[in-house]
């Protein structure tokens, strides 16, 4: 390399950028425009290929917003950061799949981290290889993911984002205006942004897609927020509680184990508890376990604990208080 150009080590250069069906839109016939070094990525900062183009009659022009090798990091799009497989947030596939996400969010280490594996994927011979393997995941988060997946394009992605004039009631172009003109919703899916759907956290879309198959395969969040523990039933009979434990903790990367607060293993019923110390872990917990937990060859069934019968002072107050040193059985 050129001593001059010793400033662009890790700059990418691509000839086709790396986008899901819908994003490329209906149109077979489309035209791009594209603009080497156009901006920086909006993951690692570096600089990268920016390619942008019309997806088809009355959608907005998209761009690339993220550099290839991040893209092939997440096995994402490059424009809408979904996953390129199942059409689904980052956030829903690591959960379900028990990925950990292992890319640094600071800004000293983030571009060091994307030279390095970029470096990786082309030692290993393939570079256009995504750096997730799948097919060594949980069949439980396959399966779960088979259900959530989108396999059929969703143009309605690609429509123009709502009018700003509009919205304050100055917009004064008619039908003539390229946005739309209607009133945008003022909720949590409203506010979404680059570093949290790529590295999958605190995604509204992802919240809502899991949330609402959880409660269809019957996890529902019970109202009593005291209770914090999962049930698992049809354990195999090799199971132990180290192995339960091990395979809690493998399966739910985002949780630390020391928000694990207990596992009661009952070998003759084949069953267990998982506590956890608080109400967010059991629900992420639950939202990742959705349709069942892979333990020692095992698919166990998963459901919310109970909570215990509240003793009223009456009936406290109508049980004899016990001896001390004086034991009594079981009638």
């Amino acid at each position: 390399m050129p001593k001059a150009d010793i400033n662009k080590a890790g700059w990418e250069q691509s000839d086709f950028p790396i986008l899901c069906e819908t994003c490329l839109g209906s149109n077979p016939f489309i035209r791009m425009s594209k603009q080497e070094y156009g901006r920086s990525c909006g993951t690692c900062a570096r600089p990268f290929t920016v390619f942008r183009w019309n997806p088809g009659q009355g959608g907005r022009f998209k761009t690339t917003v993220i550099c290839q090798t991040c893209a092939k990091i997440k096995n994402v799009c490059q424009t809408c950061l979904l996953d390129l497989e199942y059409g689904l947030p980052t956030q829903v596939r690591d959960t379900a799949l028990g990925y950990k996400n292992e890319a640094p969010t600071s800004d000293i280490n983030r571009e060091y981290y994307a030279q390095n594996m970029e470096a990786k994927m082309q030692d290993g011979g393939d570079s256009s290889k995504s750096g997730l393997e799948i097919n060594k995941s949980a069949a439980a988060g396959r399966d779960m993911l088979k259900q959530l997946a989108r396999t059929d394009p969703y143009y309605k992605r690609n429509r123009p984002h709502v009018c700003s004039f509009f919205v304050k009631g100055e917009c004064n172009r008619g039908t003539e205006c390229p946005y739309r003109h209607e009133k945008p919703a003022d909720n949590d899916l409203a506010h979404q942004n680059i570093q949290d759907r790529y590295h999958g956290r605190n995604d509204p879309v992802a919240k809502k897609i899991m949330g609402s198959h959880a409660e269809a395969q019957g996890l529902k969040p019970p109202e009593d927020e005291s209770i914090t523990s999962l049930f698992l039933s049809s354990l195999s009979p090799s199971s132990t509680e180290q192995s339960v434990r091990t395979r809690v903790l493998h399966s739910l990367p985002a949780i630390q184990p020391t928000q694990l607060k207990s596992i009661v293993h009952v070998a003759k019923t084949r069953c267990a508890f998982v506590n956890f110390k608080d109400r967010a872990s059991a629900e992420h917990a639950a939202l990742a376990w959705a349709n069942g937990l892979e333990i020692d060859g095992e698919t166990a069934s998963v459901k919310w604990g109970r909570s215990r019968p509240k003793t009223t002072a009456a009936s406290a107050s109508a049980s004899p208080a016990p001896v001390v040193g004086v034991s009594t059985l079981a009638s």
